[in-house]
């Protein structure tokens, strides 16, 4: 985006929670959160309403490797205490996405003007949360290292459905060397609320994706001579679900656009 402040003026690495969340309430960033409060837990969102909460609620728990959930609010209420004291839900995401009869028609920086006390928030787990015990055991993810957002592709793996909620699993890739590739399995496995190990390694053709130079979300980084492409399941799969579920209205959070909570990501280990 054009008047989107560039990645070294946005919250770095190292920044609270807060002070993201405060970031992206007044307007200063409206990027992707991969990399920023690396210590705390990011969460992928759908705003739904009522009528359908139930439905989706049931989606999630038959599909916990693509949608981990994390909390689910009260109906019209934009708080979620469990996540974080000040959360606003309306606000604290860098960018939404709006949909109508499954149809993308909006991406503002906040919500607000949409809110009404019909709607249920339901935070899923994000992998950005375990790409910090990646690179705290010296893995090397190049979209971090290139300020970009990770790749994503819909696959041909389809989900379990409920209700009208329906579609294809959604993956994101990082590219790894061999050695590196089994040790991100053994770490992610680690972290089951927030989709846990890898879905599938290696050729991108066997679960449906044509080109991993052209993701569906995200920015394509090169998978270089020596790596593997290595997949797990994505928070956005919702997105690809909603657009064939086809609600009368959703608002999710734009793809790389996280809430960033208050939990540590150290607090969602397994073992």
């Amino acid at each position: 985006m054009s008047n989107s402040p560039s990645f070294e003026e946005q919250p770095g690495p190292g920044s609270s929670a807060q002070a993201v969340r405060q970031a992206c309430r007044s307007g200063a960033l409206r990027t992707h959160t991969s990399g920023l409060a690396s210590a705390h837990v990011q969460g992928n969102l759908v705003i739904l309403p009522r009528a359908y909460a139930a439905d989706f609620l049931r989606f999630c728990q038959a599909n916990p490797k693509p949608c981990p959930l994390l909390g689910v609010s009260e109906a019209g209420d934009p708080a979620l205490p469990a996540l974080g004291e000040d959360i606003d839900i309306r606000t604290d995401l860098p960018r939404y996405r709006v949909w109508r009869d499954g149809e993308l028609v909006d991406e503002p920086t906040d919500v607000r003007v949409l809110w009404n006390d019909d709607l249920v928030s339901f935070v899923i787990g994000c992998s950005f949360t375990f790409e910090h015990a990646l690179m705290a055991e010296g893995i090397a993810l190049r979209h971090v290292e290139q300020g970009r957002n990770v790749a994503m592709y819909r696959t041909s793996v389809a989900t379990t459905p409920a209700g009208p909620f329906h579609g294809p699993m959604v993956v994101s890739m990082r590219p790894l060397r061999a050695a590196d590739a089994i040790r991100a399995v053994q770490i992610t496995s680690r972290f089951p609320a927030v989709h846990g190990a890898p879905v599938h390694i290696g050729d991108p053709a066997l679960i449906g994706i044509r080109s991993l130079a052209d993701p569906d979300y995200g920015d394509a980084v090169e998978v270089m001579p020596g790596e593997l492409p290595v997949f797990w399941a994505c928070g956005v799969t919702p997105q690809a679900v909603i657009a064939q579920a086809r609600p009368s209205f959703c608002i999710t959070h734009a793809p790389g656009a996280m809430l960033i909570t208050d939990l540590f990501n150290h607090q969602l280990a397994s073992f």
